[in-house]
């Protein structure tokens, strides 16, 4: 137990979010078996409320690179404060998002507020953005575990990819996850993780 507690916790500790990514495809049963994964997740009363839309269609991407495009050029000119802007500089990040196009796959994470049985009627699901929340650190996890690289993207607001992906006004964009390999150049700032003591307490 010790030793995979301690395997887990050395392979976990080299995951890194990437913004440079290869274009090289990747193995369809890979993003599968990772869904699969994700969808383990426990949820309020066992609702799963979750939906995740792979995107590999070119086209697609880029009409969502250019729809995420115009909301981060109004986060930076006018919606963040200069604080967050100040806090985002170590990262080296901007509006512009070619990482979206690049990347092979992007995967579109929504919430669902509610689910739809077979008879058209809704039935509220409890613990929504938790059990999403849940669920995409577990994606994430086999994703890396399978030697894939990730990035987390929250555009705001991301409306648009209900109407790009053409899924019902129930569900709610959660987050869109980039997923493929580092490209041979990519780079990452160095970061420290914050220590045990610090992000924990035992009583």
């Amino acid at each position: 137990m010790k030793q995979e507690s301690q395997a887990f916790y050395r392979l976990m500790s080299r995951r890194r979010t990437v913004r440079d990514f290869s274009d090289q495809n990747l193995p369809r049963v890979v993003l599968e078996n990772a869904l699969l994964a994700a969808g383990t997740a426990p949820s309020g009363a066992n609702m799963q409320p979750w939906h995740f839309v792979v995107v590999l269609d070119k086209a697609v991407k880029k009409r969502i690179r250019e729809a995420a495009e115009i909301e981060e050029r109004k986060l930076y000119a006018h919606r963040a404060s200069e604080e967050w802007i100040q806090a985002l500089v170590p990262l080296g990040t901007d509006a512009n998002k070619p990482f979206l196009e690049k990347a092979p796959a992007l995967i579109a994470i929504f919430v669902k507020n509610f689910t739809v049985d077979k008879l058209g009627e809704k039935h509220k699901n409890y613990y929504a953005v938790e059990s999403v929340g849940i669920a995409t650190g577990l994606l994430i996890t086999a994703l890396h575990k399978a030697g894939l690289a990730t990035l987390t993207h929250t555009p705001s607001p991301m409306k648009f990819l209900n109407k790009i992906l053409k899924r019902p006004n129930y569900e709610r964009p959660f987050l869109l996850l980039v997923c493929g390999y580092p490209a041979i150049d990519a780079v990452v700032p160095e970061l420290k993780r914050r220590t045990l003591k610090e992000i924990s307490t035992f009583i």
